[in-house]
């Protein structure tokens, strides 16, 4: 018996394979393999797997969707259901209306579900010619991770149960829903190095595509990387995709990036990785794809010139969207390519890659990945998902226009200070919306249920006439041009929704009905035809009604509905006698029986024909009715933007109502002014209990651009720098900042090198990984620039190190001037300062060393204990006190005490060199390299 369910549970490939042999025999419908014949739905289903043999398959078969082969062993494990042998394949079952549930539980593992539906209706399929064979079926949605099933209510009926934004008489505030839910991008990736001039070794061209399917918004970019692929992770990092296209074969860097960073997620929330042939990425291939899809599906030849304007490997990265979007019968969004926006645009915003994303702490924390405890969460106070969406690419997107900076600043001063009510209503506004982007988009491509659409168009129509009736007010109270713009254009693009909401029976939207959805038939005469057609039998079998009381000599008999059966007949048992004999009975109890009679039967038949024949007629209006209001897609989603546009708006008023933030003053030149700036994330975090330490910094570009800051161990140097650079941001993201006083030049770039970790996937030492990071640096850093190098040469011995930091500070501070601060542990760095006396500065965090009065014995013996007081301050700290930091970090005494000793023999050997007391050429390598005391490399000076 457990060979035997051994040998049927084979994966599904052998059952295919099985049946592609047995298409070579006489007998095509023989398993050689199991010596049986196939049933004709295995069959069917042999038929679809073939073509989709990457997905988990579910069979719609009457009340339940079942799977078969291996993808019912899969559903098996992935649901925790039964699984089981049937005739040749394993098969498991859920109910029909759990579908939606199942699926993005397969979804959300990573798998890629197909749902395949019944194509014909039981009573259709009776009256047709074929009513003895096989239901017809074929592939309604395919789903992976981008793919999100809220947005394809196409056969989810449910809707509602599944997104809690979309409930109708129960609207959710943005701020209950997680602010850790991703943005769905799929992200296509190719490259092309062969052509490329100077070309270094791992150098290449990589153009992306990148589509949000639940919003439309489709972004490209084309960019030349090096061997270090950081150019890429930047654009992963801040699109932060579900799911990746990729080609068969991808260079041995990026595959190992791609690699690293799939595999940061937990099992659950893995980026999908998605493989197609690489000839989907030839140009020459992908050319005629984007060629044939512009001139054949999409006509007219602006949008062709378009899409050819881009770059190569833009084109090729388009044309595997384009197939893989077709799959899901989503192409539609790729319909105006003008739409499409450039993700990186260097004449227009701050250059912030993936490292500087990571190190600043940007969208996520490092600790757990999760967003609270990053610039975005102290920044984000937005009232809806989409304006949420928008402050997101704000914050990594900063400005470096300062008119366009300071009309931000301007409408946010406003709402601050302005004593209006009428700031107050149109905030009010904003509360409980559902997400109109994503609806939106889900009526663009016709997936949206009939409840989902009277709730997008009955919000819109509310907001239009809300915002119309503060017209006046806006144009008399408003004076910020950005947001009286704004919101004065809402109503224009928002007027022709009103037209169809009329249109609409709200009790039937609200319930799914689409037969009753439209008031008026005038414009549609197939429905109109189809409901005269079934009161015709309705009135008929009405008339039947006296017949069948004489019939059962019954004059007060009436028909009833049982378990959806419609026009029965209840005879009590003891006179079931005087039912004629060609009744058929339908139902019965211990006390009645139900029956229908000829007539009923035969019209009853008819009228589910009927019934079903209007549902398709409905559907088909429907989706005409959807295509209809989709030629305003694009007023009514400018209208949405500038909704999101004016949350954010809000929500950085609200962040500068914080207390002790000011408006910076930015300014087109090479400086970083802040009086008494704070972190902002920490300022947050440690609340009104604890007060942050403030810190002032003064850098400019014709005067002091370079600060070195030494001092002991966790005295607050990484949270100062951090500071400076967070504070830059939010002045040219257009926020107010946590200082008394700002002065901000426009920076072009933010560039880092912080922390200490390896890159197991990429083959990278920790090391390696800093020098990689400085190169970088090196290569894109301007003088417009805010670099921030931290502990630079820590990961290699004291010599190289010294030699690396004081050669890369240099260089910063001679060939490219671009305002740095520079954190080491190495005071010889600072000898810079005595070089370049007007371009850079010795600071360091200020402590309190606490001496007492005990032996000189007890001094050596134990480590100094300090007080950190986390104020910059000039001036050069001679020693780390990392012993001090090993007290705090619980080492054991026994060892503090011997390494307290080791620091002052090492001390004094060091001294005596200074002196001239021991040779010259004293092996230096000798002694040890202690991280608490510093004095080891002063012997270089």
């Amino acid at each position: 018996k457990g060979s035997t369910f051994q040998d049927f549970s084979l994966q599904f490939s052998a059952s295919l394979k099985s049946y592609e042999n047995s298409q070579n025999s006489s007998d095509t419908n023989l398993n050689r393999r199991t010596r049986s014949i196939y049933t004709p739905l295995e069959l069917q289903f042999i038929e679809m797997k073939k073509k989709y043999k990457d997905a988990v398959l579910c069979v719609e078969c009457g009340y339940k969707y079942r799977f078969f082969g291996q993808d019912a062993e899969i559903a098996a494990k992935e649901l925790n259901i039964y699984c089981h042998l049937d005739h040749n394949f394993m098969t498991a079952s859920i109910p029909s209306h759990r579908l939606f549930v199942h699926v993005r539980r397969l979804v959300a593992k990573g798998h890629k579900v197909g749902v395949i539906k019944q194509m014909e209706t039981a009573a259709l399929k009776a009256a047709g010619e074929n009513k003895s064979s096989l239901f017809s079926r074929k592939l309604t949605a395919l789903y992976t991770k981008v793919q999100d099933p809220n947005l394809c209510a196409i056969f989810f009926e449910r809707l509602l149960h599944v997104n809690p934004l979309l409930k109708l008489d129960d609207s959710v505030d943005v701020e209950e829903v997680t602010a850790d839910v991703p943005d769905n991008y799929l992200l296509c990736i190719c490259e092309n190095g062969d052509s490329l001039k100077g070309r270094k070794k791992g150098d290449t061209v990589t153009g992306i595509v990148a589509i949000q399917p639940t919003t439309g918004e489709v972004i490209f970019d084309s960019f030349r990387d090096g061997a270090s692929r950081s150019e890429l992770e930047s654009r992963v990092l801040r699109l932060q995709p579900v799911e990746i296209i990729l080609p068969s074969r991808l260079s041995d860097q990026s595959e190992k990036l791609i690699h690293s960073i799939t595999s940061m997620r937990l099992q659950d929330d893995r980026i999908r990785i998605e493989r197609m042939e690489s000839l989907n990425f030839e140009y020459n291939h992908a050319f005629q794809r984007v060629t044939d899809f512009y001139t054949k599906e999409v006509p007219g030849p602006q949008n062709l010139s378009v899409v050819l304007s881009l770059d190569k490997p833009v084109i090729c990265s388009l044309a595997a969207v384009i197939a893989y979007l077709k799959e899901f019968n989503l192409e539609k969004m790729l319909y105006n390519p003008s739409n499409f926006k450039q993700l990186s645009s260097e004449t227009e915003h701050m250059t912030i890659n993936g490292t500087t994303m990571k190190n600043l702490e940007i969208l996520q924390n490092q600790t757990d990945m999760k967003t609270k405890g990053s610039l975005l969460w102290v920044l984000d106070h937005t009232k809806t998902s989409f304006g949420r969406r928008r402050l997101k690419k704000w914050v990594t997107q900063p400005l470096l226009k300062i008119s366009e900076i300071n009309a931000r600043l301007d409408a946010v001063s406003e709402i601050l200070l302005s004593e209006s009510s009428v700031f107050g209503q149109i905030q009010n506004l904003l509360c409980k919306l559902p997400d109109l982007e994503r609806g939106l988009c889900s009526v663009f491509h016709k997936k949206c249920s009939t409840q989902e659409f009277f709730l997008i168009v009955s919000t819109l129509s509310r907001l239009d006439l809300e915002i119309q009736a503060l017209v006046p007010v806006i144009h008399s109270h408003v004076r910020s041009p950005l947001l009286k713009n704004a919101l004065l254009e809402i109503p224009d693009l928002l007027s022709p929704v009103k037209q169809y909401l009329k249109v609409l029976n709200e009790e039937a939207a609200k319930a799914g009905d689409k037969t009753q959805l439209f008031k008026d038939l005038t414009d549609f005469p197939a429905i109109r035809k189809k409901k005269e057609e079934i009161q015709d039998v309705l009135s008929k079998i009405q008339l039947h009604l006296p017949d069948i009381r004489k019939q059962i000599k019954n004059p007060s008999a009436e028909y009833v509905t049982v378990s959806g059966q419609e026009f029965l007949i209840e005879v009590k048992n003891s006179h079931k006698s005087c039912v004629p004999s060609d009744w058929v009975m339908v139902s019965s109890t211990k006390a009645v029986s139900r029956f229908h009679s000829p007539f009923v039967t035969d019209s009853y038949r008819v009228l589910q024909q009927l019934r079903e024949q209007l549902a398709l007629h409905c559907s088909a209006e429907w989706l005409s009715f959807l295509d209809h209001f989709s030629e305003h897609y694009h007023p009514v989603s400018k209208a949405i933007c500038h909704l999101a546009t004016v949350d954010c708006l809000f929500s950085l008023a609200q962040v500068a109502k914080q207390g002790e933030y000011c408006r910076p003053a930015v300014r087109d030149n090479r400086e970083i002014v802040i009086r008494n700036g704070r972190h902002p994330v920490i300022d947050v975090l440690l609340g009104e209990q604890d007060q942050y330490v403030p810190n002032t910094t003064s850098l400019s570009g014709d005067g002091e651009r370079v600060m070195i800051i030494t001092g002991p161990n966790m005295g607050g140097k990484s949270s100062y720098i951090k500071q400076v650079a967070l504070i830059t941001v939010m002045a040219q993201i257009g926020s107010f900042v946590p200082a008394e006083e700002a002065t901000i030049g426009v920076v072009d770039g933010i560039f880092t090198r912080m922390g200490a970790a390896d890159n197991i996937y990429q083959g990278r030492s920790t090391f390696m990984e800093e020098l990689t990071d400085t190169a970088e640096i090196i290569r894109k850093a301007t003088p417009r620039s805010l670099v921030i190098l931290d502990e630079l040469g820590r990961g290699t011995s004291t010599h190289d190190g010294i030699a690396i930091a004081h050669a890369t500070l240099e260089h910063f501070i001679r060939d490219v001037s671009a305002l740095t601060l520079f954190v080491t542990h190495y005071p010889s760095v600072c000898e810079l300062q005595r070089l370049y006396p007007r371009a850079v500065g010795n600071y360091h965090m200020a402590f309190l060393l606490n001496e007492d009065d005990s032996s000189q014995h007890a001094v050596e013996e134990n480590p100094e204990f300090i007080t950190f007081l986390y104020q910059i301050t000039k001036g050069v700290s001679a020693r780390s006190y990392g012993l001090n930091v090993a007290k705090l970090a619980d080492i054991p005494e026994e060892i503090l005490k011997r390494a307290a000793h080791k620091s002052k023999e090492l001390e004094r050997i060091v001294n005596m060199k200074r002196s001239e007391q021991i040779p010259w050429d004293f092996n230096i390598s000798l002694i040890p390299n202690f991280y608490s005391g510093v004095f080891v490399p002063s012997i270089l000076q």
